[in-house]
């Protein structure tokens, strides 16, 4: 029987992707030198940007004049300063309208997720530079090794499926660009020490050439940084080191040619299920987690990932004859997920514990063009993508590692998804733009499953013994395939009533691939086949932006289809799967940036919505309501904010899958933020930038999920044994940044 153990490194195609990237290499001096006309600019950003007002730069969120759906997008002043130097991505999206996460082991210490319009984050595209990225299991994201907020220079934040242009295996709740960071004209290298909380600390470094070689058209920013941290939990220790890198070359005429690279290797403590006990929290027990005993179940020695990625594109944006414009870019990006937990909350024995890789690597290309005349604006594209992934669970020894000799399952299997889409943005005088659209979408998988003990497919035909661990006879692996197809318009309506003031209106469909896990049935026999889940939104908004106002608003409702039943298995031993009914998410939405003069600015927003069951019972996780409110400073050498964030009430589910069994009361978040820098403190030095942070203020212990609920147990009748998902207590972290 094939091995499961080894490491099993995913063939990455490293010659092709090296080919590919050399081609598009040799591909960047034939624009260069051809006759088409080009004119670009140096720099080309993706997505919508906001009106430029008095208070813009602080701004932690604003909407856009140009946008033709709920859109709100975060601007790099607001994670280069209000947000901590250890942050993650999700910290750079928490002041959007309807958005918030919670990293129950610090800022920056987690996995942590968010929650958009009450819909999970595997129910949206998160893309980076455009590029979609996800595990292959399920539509899921891991922000604690994926693009620290260092990495960042903005991100635009989509609530609705998007256009037909917005391509990604989850468009059925959202999509979250997050962008790169925007290069200078000057050179600067910045070195970067912070120190807070639980013993964490942060050192960097970034190097930004500014402009240079022939005529200035060459620039490239570098960042290396290195985090480690005791973690607000007990024992769950974090140690991250990442670096990542980008070059633009703006060729002859202006087209621009971009190469961008990152890697990150996390090692940490984190146990699998993450929650605190009821018992230890209602004894004012907030940090208990994992023990320093070998001799405990929840030993931190016994709990343990070792996590690597990276993530390389390059592309090339350019205006050619006719009007024509054309954007490239050839990626690959890989996550190795070694895992190892003990499985057990009491015991240490020969299998207690589990032995896990989660991996894949992924290359893919998107490819957009598109062509302005007089009547409208044509847009089409095709987006390719294919995935290999590995992945295992053994049962194992926590003491010594020695796995049993039958997994619990081990599959490997390749993704391959293939989206073009056109859409075409009608004139109506100068004002008035209306833009239908189509996109296909097609999502293959070629398994091979491993024999295995029953978790997953079986011993296909064999026999297990659990005494031994061992499988006697059967095939050693079965492989299967299925194909998963979706068309989905959209038409948006955009009219700008004046120059300060627009309005819109989508219709929009959104899809999401299922989760691997439908085959993990006795010899993979499923019948019928899931089909991928849809949602159908409809939405109305408004923008309005003068000099001292950025306000928008939308109002919207989404029909999406429920997760998946798993029914009994027919005679022939084959699992059907029927949809679990729909449900409903409605809301209003709203957000505003006000400048108030004398350096001081104040942001709102506010949300006000529902997501139910068919009954009419709330889908769990989904707050009825959120608001933040944020009071920016600006002026000199000083700036400063002082935000707060409130989630509304919400639900859990019980064990047994019963809605609305644990009720979460409002939690209330608030974060202060205070720079200032000094020009020139020496000869040698440009400027030295001083930011004090303080995360949760009030030093909240709010409970904010029910990470694991005990059999039988409810708010009106609540075990000590459930595990909580809680706030992390109040951190300080004190940074300097020297710039040379």
């Amino acid at each position: 029987m094939p091995t499961t153990k080894h490491q099993h490194r995913l063939k990455a195609n490293v010659i092709n992707v090296t080919r590919a990237l050399t081609l598009l290499f040799a591909a960047a001096p034939c624009f260069a030198q051809s006759d088409a006309t080009v004119n670009l600019g140096a720099v080309v950003v993706t997505g919508h940007v906001p009106a430029v007002n008095e208070s813009s730069e602080t701004a932690p969120s604003q909407s856009s004049l140009s946008a033709r759906s709920a859109q709100s997008v975060v601007g790099d002043q607001f994670i280069r300063n209000f947000t901590a130097p250890v942050a993650d991505y999700t910290q750079a999206l928490t002041m959007t309208p309807g958005v918030f996460t919670v990293s129950p082991n610090g800022i920056g210490l987690g996995d942590a997720k968010i929650t958009i319009r009450g819909l999970s984050d595997s129910n949206a595209v998160f893309s980076f530079d455009g590029i979609p990225f996800n595990d292959t299991n399920g539509v899921s994201h891991h922000s604690w090794v994926f693009f620290p907020s260092q990495f960042l220079g903005g991100a635009v934040v989509d609530r609705s499926p998007g256009g037909a242009s917005t391509v990604g295996q989850a468009t059925f709740g959202g999509a979250v660009d997050l962008k790169s960071r925007v290069l200078e004209a000057e050179p600067r290298t910045s070195v970067t020490l912070s120190a807070g909380s639980w013993n964490t600390n942060l050192v960097g470094l970034e190097h930004e050439t500014g402009q240079f070689g022939s005529d200035g058209k060459s620039n490239l920013l570098l960042n290396l940084q290195e985090m480690k941290s005791d973690g607000y939990q007990t024992y769950n220790l974090q140690d991250r080191k990442a670096a990542s890198g980008k070059y633009q070359y703006e060729m002859s005429g202006g087209s621009t040619f971009t190469v961008f690279a990152s890697y990150l290797n996390l090692k940490n403590n984190t146990p699998s299920i993450k929650g605190i006990g009821r018992s230890n929290y209602n004894a004012g027990d907030y940090i208990s987690l994992l023990s320093g005993d070998p001799s405990q179940a929840n030993y931190y020695g016994y709990n343990f990932y070792d996590i690597t990625t990276d993530f390389v594109y390059a592309g090339i944006s350019a205006m050619l004859d006719g009007g024509w414009k054309l954007e490239d870019k050839l990626y690959t990006y890989k996550y190795w997920n070694k895992q190892n937990y003990n499985n057990s909350a009491t015991a240490i024995n020969a299998t207690s514990a589990i032995d896990k890789l989660n991996s894949y690597t992924t290359i893919g290309n998107l490819l957009r063009v598109s062509k302005e005349s007089e009547m409208g604006t044509l847009r089409t594209g095709l987006w390719l993508d294919r995935a290999d992934s590995y992945r295992f669970q053994i049962p194992s020894d926590p003491r010594t590692w020695v796995d049993s000799a039958t997994p619990n399952f081990s599959e490997t299997y390749t993704t391959t998804t293939l989206q073009p889409y056109v859409e075409y943005e009608f004139k109506f005088g100068k004002d008035l733009r209306v833009t239908p659209g189509v996109k296909w979408a097609s999502y293959q998988q070629d398994f091979v499953h491993l024999q295995d003990n029953g978790g997953a497919v079986g011993p296909l035909g064999g026999v297990y013994s659990s005494a031994t661990g061992k499988i006697t006879g059967g095939a050693p692996s079965l492989a299967n395939s299925i194909k998963y197809t979706d068309l989905m318009p959209s038409l948006d309506v955009h009219y700008m009533v004046r120059p300060d003031w627009s309005l819109y209106g989508q219709y929009a469909i959104g899809d999401q691939i299922p989760s691997t896990s439908v085959f993990d049935v006795k010899n993979a026999l499923v019948s019928p086949a899931p089909n991928a889940t849809k949602s159908t939104t409809v939405q109305i908004g408004t923008v309005w932006t003068t000099a001292s106002l950025t306000l928008s608003g939308d109002i919207y409702h989404t029909k999406l289809d429920g997760a998946y039943t798993a029914l009994s298995p027919d005679s022939a031993g084959n699992v059907g799967y029927v949809l679990s009914g729909t449900e409903i998410n409605q809301g209003i939405e709203a957000e505003a940036n006000f400048a108030l003069g004398n350096g001081f600015s104040l942001y709102l927003n506010a949300t006000l919505g529902s997501l139910k069951y068919d009954n009419g019972q709330w889908v769990a996780g989904a707050p009825s309501n959120t608001e933040s409110i944020g009071l920016n400073y600006q002026r000199n050498n000083w700036l400063a904010s002082f935000s707060a964030n409130r989630v509304g009430p919400l639900y859990n589910d019980a064990k047994d899958g019963t809605h609305e069994a644990f009720l979460i009361d409002p939690v209330t978040i608030a974060n202060l933020f205070v720079n200032y820098t000094i020009k020139k403190p020496a000869a040698f030095a440009k400027q030295l930038k001083l930011q004090f942070g303080v995360n949760n203020v009030f030093d909240s212990h709010a409970i904010v999920g029910i990470a694991s609920a005990t059999a039988g147990s409810s708010s009106a009748a609540p075990s000590a044994k459930d595990l909580l998902t809680i706030v992390p207590g109040r951190s300080v972290s004190l940074t300097a940044t020297l710039d040379f």
